[in-house]
């Protein structure tokens, strides 16, 4: 591998962590259109595994909007993230596939109709492919696998 191809790597692996930061870190402030900005035009959300379906980024996006709602305090945490890069013979290729676990504490208490809806915990992984395109790096789909959720007791 030539130093030059050693760099691009480098600089795609660096591109596609900062995507999946600016995933979490949109999904975190609400930030809706800055997240479904990180899809291609042809880019899938799979949120099947927490209770979502299986739809185009833009109406996964809505989803997410529209189920977070209740939670204005959330710190969605994406770790252990394994990258795969297509390899090319040696050279970096356009696409990537990342595994990654995440934890998110939702909360706080907030009334609802009806009474209050609890802070909530959540964990699983998440499984990305990305795209290479003319704006960099970009999500192609991303499938999410809630493993566990909990709901603390005593209050707030």
């Amino acid at each position: 591998m030539t130093q030059r191809v050693a760099l691009a790597t480098v600089m795609d692996r660096l591109s596609i962590d900062a995507v999946i930061t600016d995933y979490a870190v949109a999904v975190d402030d609400g930030a809706w259109e800055d997240c479904a900005a990180l899809f291609t035009p042809d880019g899938r959300a799979d949120h099947r595994g927490a209770g979502g379906a299986e739809e185009p980024a833009a109406a996964g996006v809505r989803w997410l909007a529209e189920s977070l709602r209740l939670f204005p305090v959330r710190q969605h945490l994406i770790v252990n993230r394994r990258l795969d890069l297509e390899d090319l013979g040696g050279y970096p290729g356009d696409h990537a596939r990342l595994r990654a676990d995440y934890f998110s504490p939702l909360g706080p208490a907030v009334a609802v109709e009806g009474g209050t809806a609890p802070a909530v915990l959540t964990g699983g992984r998440y499984a990305f492919e990305l795209r290479r395109t003319d704006a960099g790096w970009r999500i192609r789909s991303v499938t999410v696998h809630e493993m566990w959720r909990c709901v603390p007791t005593g209050g707030g």
